[in-house]
């Protein structure tokens, strides 16, 4: 029986161990976070261990510098693009006084310092400036804002605000009453407004990327290996006709001057067109088709040239 006691109590215990993280962090963050203080260095359990830009931590009402004694209201705001709910901590370094509001409750380790009791985005307290002037007034406060599945995961995400309120009589403000208040945030608001991207729609989009890359690249290579083809034609019947064929035929050159001129024309124009093409990036259907339109005009003088300087043959004679 004793045994059987002891047993329920160890499960008992390991129980305890495993559940309580789940039910504390509703009701307050931890003060400690190892040998640091959680309100200063957040809390390395959650999200990849630093400050994540994505949550914005705001507090608002916080005047420019306090009057001694004077009570503020402050509200604390907590945003992030998925995650809606979560906690804080603010602490003053107990030089004034944090008071907590509906849904928040003084840390039990640190009196002074003021956590969430239950999780939200938004909370009002209020903070009484000290009975005298003590100077600048430091404050720490850090936002989670958690992706609810109750684990601590890089799901979760947190940013750190330090902010300080001057002595009294130390700054200048705009409103009437001499003391201006102000909101105060951390955080990136852009990364607030990025959706959340449907994979179905996503992989759809890769897809028809892809498909324009294959359709891209296969007419490059297509139209590419069709212009080698036709220079190595041309190339292999200049070779058979030097080889077999005894070379060009020949061009008198009342004829052949005439044509070399309309023919060099045409290349130096197609010259400058293909100049113009690569100097002004046209697509590369464009820059190939002019240049093989200005390696045919070429091809056509130089022939005109070996014609002019071929051999009269007796059939050239007659």
């Amino acid at each position: 029986m004793h045994t059987r006691n002891s047993r329920i109590l160890v499960l008992g215990l390991m129980a305890l161990l495993f559940i309580a993280p789940a039910l504390a962090m509703p009701g307050g963050p931890p003060w400690m976070n190892g040998d640091n203080l959680v309100v200063e260095t957040g809390c390395s359990c959650h999200g990849d261990g630093a400050p994540s830009n994505e949550v914005v931590v705001s507090i608002s009402g916080v005047p420019r510098s306090y009057d001694v004694t004077e009570t503020y209201t402050f509200t604390i705001d907590l945003q992030h693009a998925s995650n809606s709910e979560g906690g804080f901590m603010i602490w003053d370094y107990n030089v004034g006084q944090l008071t907590p509001g509906e849904g928040s409750s003084a840390v039990a380790d640190e009196p002074g310092a003021v956590g969430q009791s239950a999780v939200g985005n938004n909370w009002v307290i209020t903070w009484t400036a000290p009975s005298e002037d003590v100077g600048a007034v430091a404050f720490q406060l850090v936002g989670n804002a958690v992706n609810g599945n109750g684990n601590f995961d890089a799901g979760d995400a947190w940013n750190i605000l330090s902010f300080t309120i001057s002595s009294p009589g130390s700054t200048t403000n705009d409103d009437a009453e001499g003391q201006a208040l102000r909101t105060i945030s951390v955080g990136d608001y852009d990364a607030l407004f990025i959706a959340e991207e449907d994979p179905e729609a996503v992989e759809a989009e890769r897809q028809e990327a892809l498909a324009e890359i294959f359709f891209e690249e296969g007419n490059i290579y297509y139209f590419a290996s069709f212009s080698i083809l036709i220079v190595a034609a041309v190339i292999q019947g200049e070779f058979y006709e030097r080889k077999f064929g005894g070379g060009p035929e020949y061009l008198d050159r009342s004829l052949a001057i005439p044509q070399g001129v309309r023919r060099g024309v045409l290349s130096a124009a197609l010259l400058i067109v293909f100049a113009w093409a690569v100097e002004s990036q046209q697509s590369w259907q464009i820059v190939l088709s002019v240049a093989m339109l200005m390696l045919w005009a070429m091809y056509g003088v130089y022939r005109t040239i070996a014609q002019a300087r071929a051999t009269p043959q007796a059939k050239d004679l007659v």
